[in-house]
């Protein structure tokens, strides 16, 4: 058996080297398309901000002049407006896992944050099958273990934690991103303990950064909207009562930023359930 073991072994060593080495190869080309660091991936996300006239939803991308009120005028919206070109025909890059693995079946598992947040959760395979496939083999080969949960997001209708940038800081992936979109809500709400994956302005360019929803959250679905890929079936309240309750360090314009408890994630299991 020795053998057998070391082979399997020899392989594992091999997986882990070729995840390192996307991580640091890729550092330079995710630093251009930082804004996977906002919710919409790398480029545009849709924040609802407090106001004292009421709750407005605004798009919040790579170009601060990108920037647009869901009320603004017609031109405005355009210029906001983060569709790709339409010479441009939206495809998987780099080395995609296999729609195939989540096999149509509901997956089970954990993912720990801090050694002592401990969250159940449930990836759907049947809605979302190329989502939950790269979901389970990004788990699988324990490339999240160690990565950050970078940005949070903490106002009235508009709660999130997201995580999974290979950098921990928004940035970085495992050599891959993906489409299409799949599995979003019809009313634009992301209800709480939802898991969806971020994305920039193409429908193609989910990769390896998912955010967890912990408290009712609506984004506008103009552009396609983001994948829900799953949901926390346990623990949200030790998650708002550890991390998200204490606050955000330095939140930007869009009311978004770093969590004040620094916050990464230590492990994660899953398993097929049916």
């Amino acid at each position: 058996m020795a053998p057998k073991n070391q082979a399997r072994e020899d392989r594992e060593a091999r997986e882990r080297l070729r995840l390192y080495e996307a991580r640091q190869g890729l550092h330079d080309r995710q630093r251009r398309r930082r804004v996977r660091d906002d919710l919409f991936g790398v480029g545009a996300l849709v924040v609802v901000a407090a106001l004292a006239t009421g709750s407005q939803l605004a798009f919040a991308g790579s170009r601060p002049s990108h920037d647009a009120d869901a009320s603004a005028s017609a031109s405005a919206s355009a210029s906001a407006s983060p569709t790709p070109s339409s010479s441009a025909t939206p495809a998987n890059t780099g080395d995609v896992p296999s729609a195939s693995i989540a096999k149509d079946s509901t997956w089970t598992g954990t993912l720990t944050l801090n050694k002592d947040v401990d969250l159940g959760i449930e990836l759907d395979g049947k809605a979302a099958p190329q989502a939950a496939s790269v979901e389970i083999d990004l788990i699988r080969k324990q490339f999240y273990e160690g990565t950050k949960c970078h940005r949070l997001a903490d106002s009235a209708d508009f709660k999130f934690l997201q995580c999974g940038s290979a950098n921990g800081d928004g940035t970085g992936d495992a050599g891959f991103e993906y489409g299409p979109i799949e599995n979003t809500p019809s009313d634009d709400v992301y209800p709480k303990g939802t898991i969806a994956v971020a994305r920039s302005s193409s429908t193609y360019s989910q990769s390896t950064q998912f955010f967890i929803v912990y408290g009712d959250t609506t984004l506008d679905g103009s552009t396609g909207g983001y994948t829900v890929v799953g949901k926390v079936t346990s623990g949200l309240d030790d998650l708002q009562r550890e991390i998200t309750s204490k606050g955000i360090t330095d939140a930007g314009q869009d009311g978004t930023g770093a969590p004040e408890v620094a916050t990464t994630i230590t492990g994660a299991t899953i398993e097929r359930q049916q």
